[in-house]
């Protein structure tokens, strides 16, 4: 029950384009069921400007401008710490050797950094009930 969303991403070294790709399950419940699942930073946009009286687009730039500032820690190595959301942080992969399945030669797998997250304590309760 995953549905993966997209954005357009520019350059490695242009983080200022990075789109976020959101992946969300609903728990296998249908939108009859009452789940709620906000999929798109539109309509995570759409919410808070309803919430907290503002224009959406104001809304929008608020949810560009978080996730720039990751981004841009990111791209700096730095870790961010959100309190009771949880923490992004860069990890390096080594270089290692793999398999090109077609041939099953050995292929040198070039050294990479990716983005994890680990969710806080709260997070992990509200999920897990």
């Amino acid at each position: 029950m995953f549905r993966q969303f997209s954005g357009d991403y520019g350059s490695a070294s242009d983080v200022s384009s990075i789109r976020p790709t959101v992946l969300v399950s609903n728990g296998g419940k249908s939108k009859q069921d009452g789940a709620c699942s906000m999929t798109t930073a539109n309509e995570i946009a759409e919410k808070i400007a309803a919430e907290y009286s503002m224009t959406r687009t104001q809304a929008k730039a608020i949810i560009d401008g978080v996730f720039k500032a990751i981004a841009d820690a990111a791209a700096s190595g730095a870790e961010t710490s959100i309190a009771g959301f949880g923490k992004f942080k860069v990890k390096d992969t080594p270089a290692r050797e793999g398999r090109n399945p077609s041939t099953g030669a050995t292929i040198a797998i070039a050294a990479s950094k990716r983005l994890t997250f680990t969710p806080a304590k709260a997070i992990k309760d509200v999920l897990n009930g």
